[in-house]
């Protein structure tokens, strides 16, 4: 795969300060400029000021200068210009290429760039059946007591008003795989071994759903949402749960502009392409394996229609 990674995202938002203080409170490192990073993958998250909140650019990981030509090509193919970082056309040779998605005006930065190595950390003990690996103490998720701080930015999730399009965008485009389909309101996309980077939901207006940050393990989910809840409970949006798509453990927050914010642990990784076969989920299992039902307002967030009025204001 030509993609490799997910280097970064901005988001925008209409209040920078109160955003930036609860992404510090979520466990992200202020670094500035309104940049934050994480404890693996350096900076990662940007806040900039924006009259509605929403993804303004998402950057990506790529291996050399024939892979932006390749993806300068397809785009062209789809009608969509690629750029230099200058803002001329982009050249053969270069080693940054920019895009922007038309529907929900996304840049895209393609920049050739060293692979991500993670270091491996030692895998939790459990205890199951017939299975002893931990004995004579308490497990280690009762007896931690650091703050909980993000590993790396996994994905970002972005609502368009073109699915298709912007499917095609990522997908055609740039070069990201699919993962799974939730019947044709939603794209889980990828650009590196994780099951999804990017996924793409239909709704009735562009907006930022939610980013979502790999911790340890499903004790650190617990463990970070319950310190993100116990001054602020109105945070809360959903969770203790594990979805079907990605499998992972999650629970979801929610930023002070209306963004949500995922913790997650144990993502599905498709490192062979041959062994993986996207399905079409239906029902609940496009949303979760078990746990509670997600509320309302996680598939229609509630200032929608108020970004509806933003977003048209701003045209005008």
């Amino acid at each position: 795969m030509a993609l490799h990674r997910l280097i970064s995202i901005t988001m925008g938002v209409p209040n920078v300060s109160e955003t930036a203080a609860y992404y510090t409170d979520f466990g992200l490192t202020p670094d500035g400029d309104g940049w934050f990073t994480t404890q693996d993958a350096g900076r990662q998250l940007r806040i900039v000021h924006a009259p509605t909140r929403r993804l303004v650019e998402i950057r990506i990981g790529a291996d050399s200068p024939d892979d932006l030509a390749a993806a300068a090509s397809r785009l062209d193919r789809l009608g969509v210009p690629g750029t230099g970082p200058a803002g001329g056309a982009y050249e053969e040779g270069g080693t940054s290429l920019i895009a922007y998605d038309r529907a929900t005006g996304v840049r895209a930065v393609v920049d050739v760039a060293p692979r991500f190595v993670q270091e491996a950390r030692p895998a939790t003990a459990y205890n199951g059946p017939g299975r002893q690996e931990r004995t004579g103490s308490r497990a280690p998720g009762v007896l931690r007591t650091s703050r909980v701080l993000p590993r790396k930015l996994g994905h970002a999730v972005v609502g368009t008003t073109d699915f298709d399009g912007t499917v095609a965008f990522f997908r055609e485009g740039l070069g990201f795989r699919a993962s799974d389909y939730v019947a044709d309101h939603g794209a889980f996309l990828r650009c590196s071994t994780d099951h999804h980077n990017v996924l793409v939901m239909k709704a009735p207006v562009t907006f930022l759903h939610h980013t979502s940050w790999q911790v340890d393990d499903v004790d650190e989910v617990g463990r970070g949402a319950s310190a993100m809840l116990e001054e602020h409970p109105e945070r809360h949006v959903w969770g203790l749960g594990r979805h079907h798509a990605g499998s992972n453990f999650f629970w979801y927050l929610k930023d002070p502009a209306g963004n949500f914010s995922e913790y997650y642990s144990d993502m599905d990784c498709i490192v062979d392409e041959q062994l993986w076969s996207p399905e079409v989920l239906e029902g609940a299992k496009g949303l979760f394996n078990w746990g509670p039902p997600p509320p309302p307002s996680f598939l229609a967030p509630e200032d929608l229609a108020e970004i509806m009025t933003g977003n048209h204001s701003a045209a005008r």
